[in-house]
């Protein structure tokens, strides 16, 4: 996705830190909105469907990861990629921001320009997550659109995955995720091998982050959440036959 066809929203209380974003990422060629709380941010969310959302923690109203939760749980909104921005650095406040469905974490102070970078490597991968990466990694157009496994059905060309006719939201990460492992079906994928292909090597995220991920993407699957295996001390699979 180019950045002129990209619509961020930010969510911030602080007058300053909505003003340097606003510059930085029109600068970059990207549409900007604000909001300056958590009830306005879910109104925007809700009606403009930004194609990314950054969102502070630390907001009046309502907490940034409250926020977030509720972006998760809405089917209008729950596919919209998230950065996590705030002054707390402690790994426990990552650690809630991925499980609740974030794809990345800034703290505040920042680079502006390690921002818009990073804001433009998630939308990457945010717009490649629409197809299944081969086994090598590297996107193959001439595959099927829908991937189908037992009662686990996955239309590529949609970005929807369905378990026994029922759909299920999931996150773009927790969408490459499937995908990387369908692709992998049988071999062992290390945690250091996902978080490359569905992260990025520009990325800072710890291994632990793949774990928080793949332990969502189960409950959200249900039974065929049985089909990713963890295989100790080195990483996860997917089944080859049930």
């Amino acid at each position: 996705m180019n950045s002129e066809e990209a619509l961020i929203l930010v969510v911030d209380d602080e007058f300053d830190i909505l003003t340097l974003l606003d510059f930085n990422l029109r600068k970059a060629g990207f549409g900007v909105l604000q909001a300056e709380d958590g009830p306005e941010a879910l109104t925007i969310a809700e009606s403009k469907r930004p194609h990314l959302i950054l969102l502070d923690i630390m907001l009046p109203n309502m907490e940034g990861t409250e926020v977030l939760r509720r972006l998760k749980a809405s089917g209008t909104t729950a596919s919209i990629p998230v950065i996590m921005l705030t002054a707390k650095g402690e790994e426990v406040d990552k650690i809630v921001g991925f499980e609740l469905g974030a794809e990345d974490y800034i703290t505040k102070p920042f680079s502006p320009r390690e921002l818009v970078l990073r804001v433009k490597a998630v939308l990457k991968r945010s717009a490649e997550a629409s197809l299944l990466p081969n086994s090598s990694g590297s996107i193959d157009d001439s595959q099927e659109q829908v991937v189908v496994f037992k009662e686990l059905s996955v239309d590529l060309s949609r970005h929807k995955v369905f378990v026994g006719g029922t759909g299920v939201e999931l996150s773009p990460k927790e969408f490459l995720l499937l995908t990387e492992l369908m692709a992998s079906k049988g071999r062992v994928l290390s945690r250091d091998t996902l978080l490359d292909r569905v992260w990025g090597v520009d990325c800072y995220v710890t291994p632990r982050t793949v774990d928080t991920h793949i332990r969502r993407l189960r409950s959200k699957l249900f039974v065929a959440g049985t089909y990713i295996e963890t295989v100790r001390s080195v990483g996860y699979r997917f089944v080859e036959e049930v």
